[in-house]
């Protein structure tokens, strides 16, 4: 099953109407991607705590790792950049932090509020190779801003 970005927006809207806590609805948002695409192997936020630092937040999938610096990893260069990580293949990119060894793509998102504030990044891991498009991508990040744009 792949998932159907405007379908899965309709859901999270109408679940997360008038929430303006970030939790809640990072694990609104989390569980409705998680389970609607075969592709998706680790989904979950990293949020932003405390300068050049994200710590794990809400998710679906086996363990994550706790903290990830700005300066490393995937989730890292999301962070830092502000740019989507569409990564084909993780051992290939320099730095990756192997959180669990079944990760063979990744994508990752920065999440902003309304402000322009990242609240953290958007992280997806697939046990397939090149898993995410540029799609992907799209619609992800007009899920996100949906959600969050209005924090």
């Amino acid at each position: 099953m792949t998932i159907d970005y405007i379908e899965t927006g309709k859901i999270i809207a109408s679940l997360t109407e008038g929430e303006t806590d970030e939790v809640a609805l990072m694990a609104t948002v989390v569980c409705e991607l998680h389970h609607a695409d075969d592709r998706f192997d680790w989904t979950g936020f990293y949020r932003v705590t405390e300068p050049e630092v994200l710590k794990i937040g809400p998710y679906q999938g086996g363990h994550g790792c706790l903290v990830i610096p700005f300066a490393r990893g995937v989730c890292g260069a999301a962070a830092r950049t502000g740019e989507v990580q569409l990564v084909d293949d993780v051992d290939a990119f320099p730095g990756h932090i192997a959180c669990a060894s079944s990760t063979r793509s990744e994508i990752v998102l920065p999440v902003r509020a309304g402000d322009g504030r990242l609240l953290g990044v958007l992280d997806i891991d697939s046990d397939q190779p090149a898993a995410f498009t540029q799609a992907d991508a799209e619609g992800l990040a007009t899920l996100l801003a949906s959600v969050f744009g209005r924090l």
